[in-house]
């Protein structure tokens, strides 16, 4: 049996260590900045470790993200224009789930690319700047697939980042 849980058990709260509030205003505003250029909506979730009923679970990074995408309705954007950059401190693991209208003109390895660089600015211990980077690069993307409409973009979501 894989020792998964452990990891999880005495994790601790990275989450509060590593993302203070001034870090979630600094992540909070880039989502805001961002999302007035472009029709999609951004949503960042950190989560220090998983409860020991989902660590024990053979469940994946992936599986959970996108069921934090789901409980967070990311999904339920007016264009199918959500994007979740999902961070699981306890495992050191970098998710980014997009939405069907994102993924249907956006692939899989731009969005790999985001999460790499996002995962070596951690492991630098450069939290803010990287999540900070990584919302600007998915916001960029965004803005020149989905450039916002002046007359009609409304916030769908909420800016502020969530801790799990």
């Amino acid at each position: 049996m894989s020792m998964r849980w452990l990891r999880h058990l005495f994790a601790g709260d990275p989450a509060a260590r590593h993302f203070p509030p001034a870090t979630l205003d600094a992540i909070q505003h880039a989502v805001a900045a961002g999302e007035r250029r472009h029709r999609g909506e951004v949503c960042f979730a950190v989560e220090g470790a998983l409860p020991w009923r989902l660590a024990l679970a053979r469940r994946s990074v992936r599986e959970r993200a996108a069921d934090v995408f789901a409980h967070l309705r990311v999904w339920d954007t007016r264009e199918n224009t959500g994007v979740l950059i999902y961070v699981l401190l306890a495992e050191h693991a970098i998710e980014i789930v997009a939405d069907r209208g994102i993924a249907a003109r956006i692939d899989d390895a731009y969005w790999q690319g985001v999460c790499e660089r996002l995962r070596q600015r951690f492991t630098a211990g450069q939290f803010q700047a990287g999540a900070v980077a990584a919302v600007e690069e998915a916001n960029t993307v965004l803005a020149l697939h989905f450039p916002a409409d002046r007359r009609d973009n409304p916030d769908e979501l909420p800016d502020r980042p969530v801790i799990l």
